[in-house]
């Protein structure tokens, strides 16, 4: 390639010493608020109670004049679950202007991914709140190039998507906070930055159609592959979809290439202007894509396809993890990066050493976003503490300097956007400090079990017992692609179902006592209540249901047209909606049941009998 002229040049550097600049300012920025933790969470909480001094909820509950003390606050105000403040928010829904939540104006409401009952939360919002989303988004390079150099050198290839919004009574939008973030002239109109440059053009990502998006954005991966330095997507899940997209569609995306065409099925025009700008016929590299798609095995496929590929960029904590050994087979075991971590009330913190294991992810909450408490998890059998709270519990509360190494809690955050001590329903694990700022694990969702009679069986036991029982199809060259689960009492006892779908690799077929010992393994991993119920016949044996491949996909079609985002969509590990059970059902090709009572011994009766 020729040179280019000196003031090009000029130019270029000029724009990375900046971009160099910027980022250590970032770096600078987490090293001062993660050292004065403590001072910034106390001008964070004094900031959002002047503010919002004269709102109708602060006033409701005695809290009012612009107080900003910290102790008065925690001593007055309640800590709340979404039900408690769901009255205020219909009523700002339906077009109530009046300060009730928070004195700024409500901007939008942000939808949650959903529910096992297939209901969404919605969550009220204000227009500022998308410049500290981006703050969050601008650290995450700065971090990465520590431990990655040369990003500045290519592209990433993530596969990014929006859900059409809709309207409250009041006229408001509501949607998913992703797409709410990607609408924005924050995202649209972002400045260029050698660090954030992605093979998706913005047409593509904000296209509502979400089998045009997909195709278009992995037309423009493909087309693009020797310059992608990163993949991924939202959640380890959304990848993987996007790879058996490709699976799927190879062959047509292969044409669109050699030609220099898009397919007629992307009707959008502003799609296709977008793809058509960067498109030009490439035979050899079409060759090449129908090679490697056409061979029987896909392992590696991704540094195959995208030889320059540096890690993968998805969430693969608490429930993800399932998706590791998919992710390490399509990859060749590139690392698995987890940067940030957020949520639809508000976004916290970052993943500052991005290198590590999955298993060690550990995030820091940056202290700016939010005045967060800590609600310490009960320590009967790690379960969380009720959803009602005694005062003695409330008082339990502590703050983000006063956490302890290796102590689980639940995270309760006071927000600029009107949430006041708000359960956001996490529970996370203090892995270590950031200066003065403590890194957490994510443990799991607090409120996802399985429950038959005394027994609670938690998101994270869950995934342990069906992480053991796959070991049972190894050597059939089998693989657990995705599984759910479902209490289903309407059997006498009633007794958990897992719904497995299975990516069958050999030819080998797998014999029914196999399945049944993937059964009792499950069971034999479950805690000890769990055991003595069955043992007691108050639960019945376990069943697994192996139902037809794509079923899940299916699933999520279904979740998508309730209203579901496809960005933010995540496959319920347990599930109790009647069209949902019903829909994995239909597809069931046979059912296994555990063959006998799980172990159990009366050792822990008589423990707590002596500790008592």
């Amino acid at each position: 390639m020729p040179e280019a002229p000196n003031d090009q040049n000029e130019g270029h550097v000029s724009s990375y010493n900046s971009v160099v600049v910027e980022n250590n300012k970032k770096l600078e920025f987490i090293e001062e608020v993660t050292t004065n933790a403590d001072e910034v969470q106390k001008r964070v909480l004094s900031e959002i109670l002047s503010r919002n001094a004269g709102v109708e909820y602060l006033k409701r509950h005695g809290f009012e004049g612009g107080n900003t003390d910290r102790d008065t606050f925690k001593k007055i105000m309640p800590v709340i679950t979404y039900e408690d403040i769901l009255p205020d928010i219909n009523r700002i829904a339906n077009g109530d202007k009046s300060p009730i939540l928070c004195s700024d104006p409500i901007s939008e409401f942000l939808t949650s991914s959903g529910t096992s009952a297939g209901e969404r939360k919605v969550m009220p919002t204000i227009e500022e709140e998308l410049g500290r989303r981006s703050l969050l988004y601008s650290l995450l390079m700065p971090v990465m190039s520590q431990f990655v150099p040369g990003l500045d050198k290519g592209k990433g290839m993530y596969f990014l998507f929006v859900k059409c919004e809709t309207k409250t009574p009041g006229g408001l939008p509501a949607r998913p906070v992703l797409t709410s973030y990607y609408k924005s002239s924050h995202f649209k109109d972002r400045p260029f930055d050698p660090y954030t440059n992605y093979t998706s053009p913005n047409e593509t990502i904000l296209c509502p159609d979400s089998y045009q998006s997909m195709y278009s954005q992995m037309l423009c991966g493909l087309f693009q592959n020797n310059q992608v330095l990163r993949v991924g997507a939202v959640f380890a899940s959304g990848f993987i979809r996007a790879i058996r997209f490709l699976e799927k569609n190879w062959a047509l995306l292969a044409h669109d290439i050699r030609t220099g065409t898009v397919n007629s099925l992307i009707t959008d025009p502003s799609v296709r202007d977008a793809v058509t700008r960067i498109l030009k016929p490439d035979p050899k590299l079409a060759d090449f894509i129908e090679a490697e798609c056409g061979k029987e095995s896909w392992q590696g496929i991704i540094t195959k396809i995208w030889p320059n590929t540096k890690y993968i960029d998805v969430i693969v904590t608490g429930t993800m993890s399932q998706y590791i050994p998919t992710l390490d087979y399509y990859s060749d075991g590139l690392p698995l990066v987890c940067t940030m971590y957020a949520s639809s009330e508000c976004y916290f913190g970052v993943n500052l050493n991005p290198l590590c294991k999955p298993s060690d992810v550990a995030y820091t909450l940056i202290p700016t976003m939010c005045y967060y408490e800590f609600l310490p998890v009960s320590r009967n059998n790690g379960m969380p503490l009720p959803k009602s709270l005694n005062e003695k519990e409330q008082q339990e509360l502590v703050d983000l300097v006063d956490v302890e190494l290796g102590h689980e809690y639940e995270l309760v955050v006071t927000t600029y956007a009107g949430l006041y001590r708000y359960r956001v329903g996490d529970v996370l694990r203090v892995a270590g400090f950031k200066n003065n700022a403590p890194q957490f694990n994510f443990v799991c969702r607090k409120n996802v079990v399985l429950s038959i009679d005394t027994d609670k069986t938690d998101e994270v036991e869950l995934q342990n017992a069906v992480k053991n029982a796959v070991t049972h199809l190894i050597p059939f060259d089998s693989r657990l692609t995705e599984y759910t689960s479902y209490a289903d009492t309407a059997t006498i006892p009633g007794h958990y179902v897992l719904y497995w779908e299975l990516s069958q690799i050999g030819s080998t077929q797998i014999p029914a006592s196999v399945y049944e010992d993937c059964c009792l393994t499950i069971e034999e991993s479950l805690d000890s209540v769990y055991r003595q119920n069955r043992h007691f016949d108050a639960i019945g044996p376990l069943e697994i249901k192996i139902v037809e491949s794509g079923t899940f996909d299916k699933l999520m079609d279904y979740a998508i047209s309730l209203g579901a985002s496809i960005n933010q969509y995540k496959t319920p590990r347990c599930v109790k909606f009647a069209p949902i059970v019903e829909l994995l059902n239909s597809r069931v090709v046979a059912c296994y049941f555990s063959p006998k009572c799980p172990k159990w011994t009366t050792p822990g009766l008589k423990q707590w009998s002596n500790a008592n």
